[in-house]
């Protein structure tokens, strides 16, 4: 997307509607406190303001353009299998992988986990990146869930617009419950793990994040979000964090939560790519696997 999609804060509840406890540093103003960024020098007022009232934020040129061609030029080598990463997860696009006749990039939609990539995880530990992310986590910072993403129909993570797909973002939905997730009915399928919202309101307004290369956006982690289809003919690609902070809890997931399907399939993923049986994994057990800390201290439990 500009390219690079940063979610902020990973977190996962145990209940239907998720309860935020205050961050330190409040500032009253107008009658409200603001409850979900720190009162640090890096955001302005009216940045705090923005993000508490619309659960998303854009910062232009965070990110050099000779980084984010390094970072690509990784992702190709990666897809070529010239550089094998210990846990990565490539995914590939359920329409084209199979007649692709020389696997590559153009076939791979997403990689993830790459936090065991030294190239890749700089990008989540740049330092005018973590120092934006600082306002939202606290100095104890843990990066969640790493992925980098090649929507297919370019040469580099580029402008991103409606055209090619932009981010969409439905402002202040941030406010409301966790809402289960799914897969979508389309037709042809859908690739793995491509979970969509179930049952939210459509007619929500909504806001195309147009952005150009190095842009960054941070937002909520409930904050309802997606992309359109990619009308070009080129790949847009985009670089992705979740962050949490390092003073947090892993918990399992209950069988009737409204997470509980994509936990399931967590699960599943985790008894294929290790063997394991079912029994002996924890669903806890696996996101603090897949954490890396970032700066600061793991404080988590």
């Amino acid at each position: 997307m500009a390219e690079r999609l940063q979610t902020v804060i990973g977190h996962v509840t145990g209940s239907r509607t998720i309860q935020f406890e205050p961050v330190s540093g409040l500032q009253t103003v107008g009658g409200g406190d603001l409850q979900l960024t720190y009162n640090k020098p890096r955001l302005s007022l009216e940045q705090r303001q923005f993000y508490e009232e619309n659960g998303y934020l854009v910062i232009k040129k965070l990110v050099a353009q000779k980084d984010l061609d390094r970072y690509r030029e990784r992702f190709e080598k990666i897809c070529k299998k010239e550089v094998k990463v210990p846990q990565l997860l490539i995914m590939r696009d359920v329409s084209i992988s199979k007649s692709e006749f020389v696997p590559g990039e153009q076939a791979v939609t997403k990689i993830q986990d790459f936090m065991n990539d030294e190239v890749l995880f700089d990008y989540c530990c740049l330092p005018q990146v973590v120092d934006y992310v600082e306002c939202f986590t606290g100095p104890n910072v843990m990066a969640m869930h790493t992925m980098l993403i090649n929507k297919p129909p370019d040469p580099a993570m580029e402008p991103v617009n409606r055209q090619n797909g932009c981010l969409v973002v439905l402002p202040g939905s941030h406010k409301g419950e966790l809402l289960e997730h799914g897969y979508p009915e389309w037709e042809g399928g859908v690739n793995k793990m491509y979970h969509g919202i179930k049952n939210y309101d459509p007619s929500y307004p909504r806001v195309h994040l147009e952005m150009e290369a190095g842009d960054t956006v941070f937002f909520h982690p409930i904050l309802i979000h997606g992309s359109g289809t990619n009308k070009t003919k080129g790949f847009r690609k985009s670089i992705s964090c979740h962050y949490a902070t390092g003073n947090m809890e892993y918990i399992d997931v209950e069988k009737d939560h409204v997470q509980s399907t994509i936990a399931d399939e967590v699960l599943d993923l985790a008894v294929k790519r290790t063997g394991l049986d079912r029994d002996q994994i924890r669903f806890a057990d696996i996101w603090k696997f897949r954490s890396r800390l970032v700066k600061g201290e793991d404080c988590s439990t």
